[in-house]
């Protein structure tokens, strides 16, 4: 059972790394573009002015449109439309976590006021912290980083050809 357990784990841990290799790297980069553009100071500066509870159905709001975006991402690859579903798989799990990690790093401080965010976002962090000290995940992890060094070294690298083509 110990075994299956931490194969299990093992599995999980590479499909997570993965997927947050290929969206996070993405994801970062498009919120500070979008964090350093003008247009989006007033909006962030609304969001700074909202209270507590309106700061956390705001932070809701993404989460409750773009979550189920999955099942019917999932509905269009079983019914034959790859692309599409992958398509709308990648657009919404990108523009969730654009969104999500913008609005929590704006208001961090007034969603960790209200009790109950501030009890379930320990809780998730404990879970977190047990999963990410095994072993099996320390090894993906690993293996996530150096996906995304390659990555990134080849944008990199493609960076001066395409400015060039132009």
């Amino acid at each position: 059972m110990n075994r299956f357990l931490k194969l299990v784990v093992f599995l999980l841990a590479a499909i997570y790394f993965l997927v947050d290799a290929i969206f996070l790297t993405f994801a970062k980069s498009l919120a500070n573009w979008i964090a350093e553009h003008w247009i989006f100071e007033s909006l962030r500066a609304w969001i700074v002015s909202l209270p507590p509870y309106p700061t956390l159905a705001l932070f809701a709001l993404p989460l409750a449109i773009l979550e189920p975006v999955k099942p019917i991402a999932a509905y269009f690859v079983g019914t034959g439309h790859v692309a599409t579903g992958l398509t709308l798989l990648v657009v919404g799990e990108l523009l969730k976590l654009v969104l999500v990690e913008r609005l929590f790093s704006i208001s961090r401080g007034k969603l960790m006021s209200i009790p109950a965010f501030a009890w379930v976002y320990w809780k998730y962090s404990a879970a977190k912290d047990c999963i990410t000290s095994m072993k099996a995940w320390q090894v993906v992890r690993r293996w996530s980083l150096v996906a995304q060094y390659l990555v990134r070294s080849y944008a990199l690298r493609l960076r001066p050809i395409i400015v060039q083509s132009r």
